[in-house]
């Protein structure tokens, strides 16, 4: 007999008195299958797919409006879905209320509608238990503490995971490209944020923020549409339709038609980002008072009188479902240069007026048809109206996040620059070289290559244009707010960008669009995914340390304070804003006593207390 080694199945073949553990579940599932399983289409290995196994963790990215959840190790999301499907509302602000009790009321409809929407995440979108697999929440570094608060305590009390990691998003972007040093700017809904990154370390302090971001676009589209824009109510029979030409029964815009949904729609799928005009730029050089210009709502001056909106409603329709919007229909017009609601008085002070008149001889879009729902009074018709969009709102409509100049709104351009000129000197150039763009707000067509024209347009020597004080003496210097970072401009490059434009030096050109090519809006994500499946990330807060801080979850029948309860529970997470000073960081003694000055170290008197 020969020496030949005989696999499980031919010993249980080929002898009948094998013993019984040759017939084990294990070894008939190995000899039933006929190729290796894999964990995930995008990684060639033997393990268990992440649906029967639980080594994999679950990464979710809660946005203020749009979700993407998954599991690590894959490429892409499982669901990417908006919380609140119907409004399409953002599910928390940038303010809160003042008063108390309305305050714990919105914290409390808060953590109701986040239960629901985790609930629904494991078990409707990854179809998985809750209690047994790690999670890792990508988290924005200015997300509220009372909010991550929330997630923890539905997540651990209600959810029973095993641990949480929280993970800055910025730094999850960075890693998604293959860095760990760089300038990331995240510009998402409620706010867009630059945040620097050196050797795998965000450094906090310098972090910038702007509220120029989408929620800034969305309501700035609605403004320009309330203004410029064109209605066609359906025509109330057939024959009217025939008869009846489209210019006759054109009307303004109702304020009811243009929902949330309908704007989104109109953002995520008309509008992209124009190229750098130099009349405008020279306009804003010779009148810099006329810097910003407000479109959040519409002027209340005499230019524009009330009745010349047609509100047919103070309250906006917001409850048009998702089949209605994925059947709004599209159809591309010639562009036309006139001015929609020819009512509009045209005088050229107004700088709405001016700016749409600019805007219209610039732009080449073409304006666009798309059908919506008419308002209550006139869905006695033959169909849905027609909203007719101006091209050239289509394509300047993004001019709003690269309109910077006040110091609480700096445009996106501007909030890079500022973290640059934070950082220290032997940073900047690295920095510049390697910066990231991630958000939904810079998937509009255009963003990217336009923030990389504003970032060089705005680091541009300014023009002198001051007169001086006396004839005999010369001009004071022209303050100059990015001339420290000059230097810099052969150096700055995008690493996702496009389209790069020619190199002008051997770091831009090895940096200039060599991100991988993922979607900016799922780079955190995808971090998060290469972080979990290296079994790392952020900081973890395990459930035994959340128990061991909750007082209510050791002896649920004891009475504790509610305050006490979320203050002790709160200082288990993570937060940045109380982390020291770096180590390098004298104290006011050691500075006091290196200039010669006399520290008393005695407890001060109570008028010096009083005085202080």
């Amino acid at each position: 007999m020969s020496n030949v080694p005989t696999t499980p199945r031919q010993k249980t073949s080929s002898s009948s008195t094998a013993p019984a553990v040759a017939a084990t579940p294990t070894t008939a599932r190995v000899a039933s299958t006929s190729h290796a399983v894999h964990a995930s289409p995008h990684y060639s290995t033997t393990r268990r797919h992440s649906l029967y196994g639980v080594e994999d963790r679950i990464i979710i990215d809660p946005g203020s409006r749009i979700w993407k959840v998954g599991f690590s190790g894959e490429g892409r999301p499982r669901d990417v879905f908006c919380p609140d499907r119907k409004a399409g509302a953002a599910l928390w602000r940038l303010g809160r209320a003042s008063d108390q009790v309305e305050r714990a009321e919105e914290d409390r409809l808060l953590a109701v509608k986040l239960e629901k929407y985790l609930r629904a995440v494991f078990h409707e979108s990854l179809l998985t238990v809750p209690n047994s697999r790690k999670i890792i929440l990508v988290e924005h570094p200015l997300l509220p503490l009372y909010i991550k608060e929330i997630f923890a305590r539905i997540l651990f009390d209600n959810l029973q995971v095993p641990s949480i990691s929280f993970a800055c998003s910025h730094l999850l972007s960075l890693l998604a490209v293959g860095r760990i040093t760089g300038l990331v700017l995240d510009s998402g809904h409620l706010e867009s944020t630059a945040l620097p990154i050196f050797a795998a370390r965000p450094i906090f302090p310098q972090l910038r923020t702007t509220p120029l971001a989408g929620s800034r676009l969305t309501s700035h589209i609605r403004a320009l549409l309330l203004l410029f824009g064109t209605y066609l109510p359906p025509p109330t029979s057939l024959s009217a339709a025939a008869n009846i030409p489209a210019a006759n029964r054109s009307t303004r815009v109702p304020e009811e038609i243009l929902s949330d949904p309908v704007i989104e729609e109109i953002k995520t799928r008309c509008c992209f980002v124009g190229d750098v005009m130099e009349s405008m730029h020279d306009t804003r050089a010779a009148s810099p008072s006329d810097e910003s210009t407000e479109f959040d709502v519409p002027p209340s001056d005499s230019t524009v009188s009330e009745s010349e909106f047609s509100h047919t409603s103070m309250s906006r329709d917001s409850t048009i479902s998702s089949s209605q919007r994925a059947s709004s229909e599209f159809s591309s017009v010639a562009a036309h240069p006139q001015m929609a609601g020819a009512g509009i008085d045209q005088r050229r002070h107004n700088r709405l007026q001016v700016l749409a008149t600019m805007y219209t001889r610039h732009s080449t879009a073409t304006d666009l048809h798309m059908r919506v729902v008419p308002p209550v009074a006139q869905q006695t018709g033959t169909g849905r109206g027609t909203l007719i969009i101006p091209g050239w709102i289509r394509e300047r409509a993004a001019e709003v996040l690269f309109e910077g100049g006040d110091v609480d709104e700096s445009s996106v351009a501007e909030v890079i620059l500022d973290a640059l000129l934070k950082v220290p000197v032997d940073l900047r150039k690295i920095l510049a070289s390697s910066i990231l763009v991630v958000g939904g707000t810079s998937m509009l067509p255009g963003f990217i290559p336009r923030l990389h024209a504003e970032i060089l347009r705005a680091i541009a020597p300014p023009l002198s244009t001051r007169q001086p004080v006396r004839p005999d003496r010369p001009s004071p210097p022209q303050y100059d707010r990015y001339g420290p970072l000059r230097p810099l401009i052969p150096y700055f490059a995008i690493l996702n960008n496009p389209s790069p434009p020619p190199p002008a030096s051997a770091r831009a050109a090895a940096n200039a669009g060599k991100a991988p090519a993922f979607t900016p809006a799922t780079l955190p994500w995808v971090g998060g995914s290469l972080a979990g499946s290296m079994k790392t990330g952020g900081v973890e807060v395990p459930r035994e340390k959340w128990d061991e801080a909750d007082p209510s979850a050791r002896d649920p029948d004891m009475s504790v304070d509610i305050s006490s309860a979320e203050s002790a529970s709160r200082d288990v997470l993570p937060d940045w804003t109380r982390t020291p000073l770096p180590v390098g960081a004298p104290s006011v003694a050691a500075a006091a006593t290196a200039t010669g000055a006399h520290i008393a170290v005695t407890a001060p008197s109570p008028q010096a207390r009083v005085g202080a």
